[in-house]
């Protein structure tokens, strides 16, 4: 059953990966880039300071940062723990397929997913009801820079829905400890 499933979702790789071309290369790559959502981190700092008086504020931020870093060392322990090869690392895949980075050796599961769909279920669930909008846009970002995984060689598809679930399960925990502490 297992064998199975990594066959298909080695399969949908090799599918969604095809469908790169090298004009939006450079595109995916920027998507893809930490440095690259500064702006937008800037523009969500200012709406949290519009919303939040300046202690809660501290609180807000300070869960967000737990969450990123328990976020992180997770997707970490996972992918130490099943050492599942990265596509670009997959020496059975790597002339079918289109690579434009390549990370470390292991990628189950993106730490990108996991915390993009972090940020997304976090501030949609502490601003979502004021900026309607914004939590569209932060889910259809999110997917997109998880997306981008695919597209670069980076990770498969069951990497990228493995992150998106602990993300958003981790951004929700801690929205709620939010809640709870500036009640």
């Amino acid at each position: 059953m297992i064998e199975s499933l990594i066959s298909q979702d080695q399969e949908l790789f090799l599918f969604l990966n095809s469908l790169g071309n090298e004009s939006f290369d450079a595109f995916w790559v920027f998507v893809s880039g930490k440095w690259s959502w500064l702006p937008l981190y800037a523009g969500l700092l200012y709406l949290l300071y519009r919303r939040y008086p300046k202690r809660q504020l501290v609180y807000v931020l300070l869960i967000l940062a737990l969450s990123v870093a328990v976020s992180d060392q997770i997707a970490n322990v996972f992918k130490y723990g099943f050492e599942r090869l990265r596509p670009c690392h997959d020496e059975t895949l790597i002339p079918k397929i289109r690579i434009i980075e390549c990370g470390g050796r292991f990628g189950f599961y993106s730490s990108h997913a996991s915390n993009t769909f972090l940020l997304a279920s976090f501030l949609g669930s502490l601003l979502g009801r004021r900026y309607k909008s914004l939590m569209i846009f932060l889910f259809v970002w999110a997917g997109v820079v998880s997306y981008s995984r695919i597209y670069l060689g980076v990770h498969f598809p069951l990497d990228v829905l493995m992150g998106v679930m602990m993300g958003f399960m981790i951004g929700k925990i801690g929205a709620f400890a939010v809640k709870k502490i500036i009640k």
